[in-house]
């Protein structure tokens, strides 16, 4: 986990010194992963609440999405609900439920162009037995050139 993080950082330091240095132009701003917004509506309450079985979904989900399983993690909660995670190397997976109303709110991020987020979408609806579901694909990318800082417009 900790050289995960590391790479994180070196990535991160690396695009700014790049933006910095004026490198970074529009056509090397390319996408860095994909993140899908994935709403699934009118599940079974218990599917929604069995922690165990929404634990093995996000690992047979990163294998569809050919991405890397690095770690995962799970909470039940009660009377019922279930937060699940999965780290990836190229991102995550995670599954939110409430299954009282039959809703899951989940997120795919991965990055690399050899992933399959969408893949892991659809094994997730199927498995998670879904009437119907909401999903959105957004395309992450880093600025084409570095972002004026501005102060927060907020007033309080």
């Amino acid at each position: 986990m900790m050289e995960f993080v590391k790479f994180c950082t070196w990535t991160i330091c690396l695009m700014k010194q790049l933006l910095q240095s004026g490198q970074w132009t529009t056509e090397n701003a390319g996408s860095v992963g994909t993140h899908c917004i994935l709403e699934l509506y009118g599940c079974p309450a218990t599917v929604l609440n069995d922690a165990q079985r929404i634990q093995h979904a996000l690992r047979e989900a990163s294998r569809v999405a050919d991405s890397t399983l690095l770690g995962e993690i799970h909470h039940a909660f009660q009377p019922h609900g279930v937060t699940a995670l999965a780290l990836l190397a190229e991102s995550h997976i995670s599954v939110h439920t409430w299954p009282e109303t039959g809703y899951a709110a989940v997120d795919v991020f991965t990055c690399g162009s050899h992933t399959k987020p969408e893949k892991a979408c659809v094994y997730l609806v199927e498995t998670l037995e879904a009437a119907n579901y909401s999903l959105q694909t957004v395309t992450r990318r880093p600025p084409a050139r570095p972002m004026v800082k501005q102060a927060p417009s907020v007033v309080f």
